[in-house]
């Protein structure tokens, strides 16, 4: 089983599909390039689930082109698009073995019967399944179905692999670890993705490329990183790995550094290009805010004053909700940290977790 020189890129071309007078996905354009993994991740109900299935030849668009390895596949069928689903249920046959739900597809391939189980073996391998052939189902847990899964799209060796939603099922620490083996699949195979989640974690572990959408159209396209520490709008900042968003004051700004105003703290903040001084929000991850107590206090830092509402240990770290004159503000620390609520403090602002977004 090979996937060199198979994979494909995808194009959505000013792509919509409506439902009558619902719009379920609104004027959308994106290249994902061959060999990596792109996640469409949004809220439910913003069309990122539409979308894979457009990909995938299950839905028709009502306007646009979908390009596949720069062939136009806007009309084509399923089957004639050479791509694969992982589906959210798995969707494997009960009354099979493992090694004839893999090579179900195979069917109609032309294949004799023992090729077709060789495939679905290097399948099964491919998954960490090798011994597993003639189990049930109902034999595997949650997690080894999914490898099932995987196994029984990568034989038709699809150009594309679309997933939606197939770690939804599992329990958390099962799905930390599915998400990885996705990802070092993918990556050796170096097969062309699209991955359909509302679980941001899981859209910043296994991406290239992270398309968000809101409210049937792209709210920003990037890398994890990049829309981590750059989020184009404040839906995007707080979907994305949570935020507080502050009110602010842009008072200067100067060889792309932003000087900041928000309430009696003024901060630096790295600037986007359209920036502007004037009113604007300030995006302040949990985890880039220092507390100040006692002595650290009386220092004259700039900083926040406020008074901790809820503090909730998670083992790892702590969780606190603050009550400040700008609002409520959403808090983690390390675990040595274990303030009682009822606690002042004032709240020093760390750089690297700042950004700015328009109100």
């Amino acid at each position: 089983m090979s996937f060199a020189g198979r994979s494909a890129s995808v194009e959505f071309r000013s792509v919509s599909r409506q439902y009558g007078r619902v719009v379920a996905v609104n004027d959308v354009s994106f290249t994902i390039r061959s060999g990596t993994l792109a996640t469409l991740l949004g809220p439910s109900g913003c069309g990122k689930t539409t979308t894979l299935r457009m990909i995938a030849g299950l839905e028709v668009p009502s306007a646009g082109r979908i390009l596949i390895g720069g062939e136009d596949v806007t009309t084509l069928p399923p089957m004639q698009r050479d791509v694969s689903m992982v589906f959210q249920s798995y969707a494997l046959f009960p009354h099979m073995t493992v090694l004839e739900n893999v090579a179900y597809g195979l069917a109609g391939s032309g294949e004799t019967r023992p090729q077709q189980e060789e495939r679905a073996r290097q399948g099964l391998a491919l998954v960490g399944l090798s011994g597993f052939e003639r189990r049930m189902p109902s034999e595997l847990s949650g997690g080894q179905q999914q490898r099932v899964a995987v196994a029984r799209a990568l034989v038709l060796e699809p150009r594309v692999l679309l997933f939606d939603e197939p770690l939804s099922n599992l329990d958390a620490k099962l799905r930390r670890r599915m998400r990885e083996e996705i990802r070092d699949l993918q990556q050796g195979l170096g097969l062309t993705s699209v991955y359909v989640t509302h679980d941001q974690e899981e859209a910043l572990a296994v991406s290239d490329t992270i398309i968000v959408m809101d409210q049937a159209c792209i709210a920003q396209i990037g890398t994890p990183w990049e829309l981590y520490r750059r989020p184009a709008s404040a839906f995007v900042a707080d979907f994305i790995g949570g935020a507080n968003l502050l009110p602010c004051e842009v008072t200067q700004i100067a060889d792309g550094v932003a000087t900041v105003q928000v309430g009696p703290v003024r901060v630096q903040v790295e600037a986007s290009e359209n920036a502007m001084p004037g009113t604007a929000k300030l995006v302040v991850r949990p985890g880039a805010v220092a507390f100040m107590t006692g002595v650290e206090a009386l220092s004259g830092l700039s900083a926040l004053p406020a008074e901790i509402r809820k503090a909730t240990y998670l083992g790892s770290h702590w969780e606190y909700t603050l009550a400040t004159d700008l609002g409520e503000v959403f808090v983690t620390q390390s675990s040595e940290a274990g303030y009682p609520p009822g606690t002042s403090v004032l709240l020093a602002l760390e750089r690297r977790g700042l950004a700015l977004v328009s109100v």
